[in-house]
């Protein structure tokens, strides 16, 4: 993985990324994310195909997006409404726009894109410089499970027809929280490897970086329909408030 950077994932999957996450329905989020944006304006880190942007602007809010990866951007731009949500082309620890939103998110794991404890507690306090006093950023992400691996490494079956075989094929490295995997597609026109890396954070770290940066968790669910948060939760929506006064 020497030559993985910020904008693989996206280069390798966008033309699937759609037809591989079909049954995740974006409406809960959208309803959730939108209760805390008010009036906007609102930042996704990561916006992708634009899944979770695309609805939010159809409610009237004015959505901007930072992404690394142009073919996911250019997915977003083929669909109704894509093209009229603005991007920013960068890391997305830089939170790299100008200006402030009551509302900054990143859906689906994607905060572990970055690879470095580093790295993420710098997003953290990008975000926290471009909220508006009293704004929210709201994080998506799974609960870590190193249990899933054994002695280090893990081979999951995600998809097996009578033409493809779709394999996760992962290592896990402990010392860093990294996981290093390889999505292997096998069909009969070949193989096809989407390479994903990520550095895996608890919740509790997570509330560390935020506190690092002057936010105040604000409410943690287990699902986009509120569920309560407990000991068996294998995700959480995190949702940190940046005091309206200092």
């Amino acid at each position: 993985m020497d030559r993985y950077g910020p904008e693989t994932y996206g280069e390798r999957i966008a033309d699937v990324y759609d037809a591989w996450h079909a049954g995740m329905d974006p409406a809960a989020a959208v309803e959730v994310l939108a209760s805390l944006a008010g009036n906007g304006p609102v930042l996704e880190l990561g916006i992708g195909t634009g899944r979770v942007a695309i609805p939010l602007a159809e409610r009237g809010l004015e959505v901007h997006g930072i992404d690394a990866s142009p073919a996911m951007v250019e997915q977003m731009r083929a669909k109704p409404g894509g093209g009229a949500i603005g991007v920013t082309f960068g890391h997305l620890a830089d939170v790299g726009v100008d200006r402030s939103f009551s509302l900054i998110f990143i859906a689906f794991n994607t905060f572990f894109a970055l690879l470095t404890q580093d790295d993420q507690v710098r997003c953290f306090a990008n975000v926290a410089k471009r909220l508006e006093p009293g704004g929210c950023f709201s994080l998506e992400g799974f609960v870590p499970d190193v249990a899933r691996f054994d002695r280090g490494q893990r081979v999951h079956v995600m998809n097996l027809d009578m033409d493809l075989v779709r394999l996760d094929v992962s290592l896990h490295r402990p010392v860093e929280q990294r996981v290093d995997a390889q999505h292997v597609v096998i069909t009969g026109d070949g193989v096809r490897l989407v390479p994903v890396a990520l550095r895996y954070a608890w919740p509790s770290e997570l509330d560390l970086m935020a506190r690092l940066a002057r936010l105040r968790l604000r409410h943690r669910w287990a699902g986009w329909n509120r569920e309560p948060f407990d000991a068996d939760s294998q995700k959480h929506i995190s949702v940190y408030e940046k005091p309206a006064t200092s």
